[in-house]
Order: C-alpha cells, then structure tokens, then sequence
C-alpha cells in the first residue's frame, strides 16, 4: 500500500481531500482509481487507510476506512550530526538513514569541511527535506526525521550534551575503545543517542578533544577506515542492532 505524509489540514472528520504533489503523483505517476487504498501520516503518530473516491485534475478525495498507530519507528533516537559532504553524497546519508531509522539530521559543519558558509547548506534544505520525506515513505516509517538547520561544531557538541542520552563521535584516531565495547558497558539501554560524524578527512584531534570535553566519547568502528558518508550508517546499524532495535 502506497504511503504519503501529508499536512494535517488535509485530514477532515470523515475523509481527506488531498492536493499537490500528492495528487499528482496518485493520479500521473501512480494512475490510481477510486476503489484503490492508500496510507496517509500526518506525523502525529497516527496512520490512516484512506480508500480514494474520487480522482480529479486539482486533487483527490478519499474516505477514511481505518485508523492506527503509526509503525516503522525505533526505540532508540538517534540523532546524527552528519558532517557537510561534496556532491551527493550528503543526501545519500540523508536517504539511507531515514531508512534505517534516524530520527533527527543535524548537518554539521567542521574544520575539514568544504563549504563556503553556514548559509550555502541552508541553500539545500528544500531539497533534502523531500528526499527525507519520500525515504520516509518508502521504507515505512510512522514519523518524518527531523532536519535542522546547519550547524557549527561546538555548537553541535552542546547540543549533543543538553539532549542528554549518549553522545559518540567515531574518530579512526581512537584505538581502545570501540562502539560495541561501549555500549555493553551500560548498564540501561540508552535512549536517546548523538553520532557525530565528520567530513571528508575526519575530525581534528582539537575537536575530538573538544567533543571529550563535553561528554561525547570517541569510538573506533574498527580497523578498515570509512568513507564519510558511510561511517554514520554503519555505526547507526551497529547501535540498532546492539540495543534490539533490528528484532
């Protein structure tokens, strides 16, 4: 079943009235019919089976037949502070860590990151808020990651210390502590936790030290070194995994 978020205006007593792009998708890209059923989410926690009853050139009309909670969403809420990446390969982060379950994506800008300023990321948000959304759709989850404007690294590592939880930053530099090896020394799961991940080049030892110092501990992910884009999504996996998020 097709599953769309939608604005919650959109959702009245009885039914939706659904407009673009929505609409157009289920009527051009999908050529849905009435009869067909549909999943919309409104980001409340809440899903409803919508079955479409009529489909029109401006929009499209459906009555709702069932009302559920919202699945697809991890106990744990990882929030990862991914450094600003060249190309694409940023929004491939993006995508696939809606996928896997991230709940919040802080583009982080570091001391090796190649950008120009703060606003030239903000530039991009209209674009990787869709990407984020359509990931969202498609692989099932109950609720739309959160993205926030671009930030600073020692902001982000004051941020990471106020939401609380547990706050790790893979660095290829650290050779004693790994990821699985800290997060089986907690006695409690821990729910919330904040990855920070860097640019192309990694971390300066300055900012790992800075990191330290506000409660963030450095983590190895093993002997082969990552690519930017990659090390996030094999940590968040390994987190997932090690706290029963994958079951």
């Amino acid at each position: 079943m097709h599953r769309f978020f939608i604005p919650p205006e959109w959702i009245g007593e009885e039914g939706v009235i659904l407009g673009d792009p929505v609409a157009h998708q289920i009527r051009n890209v999908l050529r849905m019919r009435p009869g067909d059923h549909i999943l919309v989410l409104d980001n409340s926690g809440w899903a409803r089976e919508v079955e479409l009853r009529e489909v029109g050139l401006e929009q499209v009309v459906g009555e709702v037949v069932r009302r559920m909670l919202a699945q697809g969403e991890p106990r744990t809420k990882i929030t990862l502070y991914q450094g600003v990446l060249k190309g694409r390969r940023f929004e491939f982060a993006l995508q696939k860590g809606t996928e896997l379950g991230i709940v919040e994506f802080v583009p982080l800008i570091s001391d090796r990151a190649i950008i120009a300023d703060v606003g030239d990321v903000d530039k991009r948000r209209a674009r990787w808020k869709r990407i984020v959304q359509e990931a969202a759709e498609q692989s099932g989850r109950g609720r739309l990651p959160n993205l926030e404007p671009a930030m600073l690294f020692p902001r982000a590592c004051e941020r990471a210390q106020q939401q609380g939880g547990l706050g790790l930053i893979p660095w290829e530099g650290e050779r004693g502590l790994s990821l699985r090896a800290v997060l089986a020394e907690r006695q409690r799961k821990p729910f919330i936790v904040s990855l920070l991940v860097g640019s192309e080049g990694g971390f300066t030892a300055q900012e790992v030290e800075l990191a330290r110092r506000y409660g963030i501990q450095p983590v190895t992910l093993g002997p082969r070194i990552l690519r930017a884009e990659t090390a996030g999504l094999v940590a968040t996996t390994a987190i997932l995994y090690e706290l029963g998020d994958l079951e």
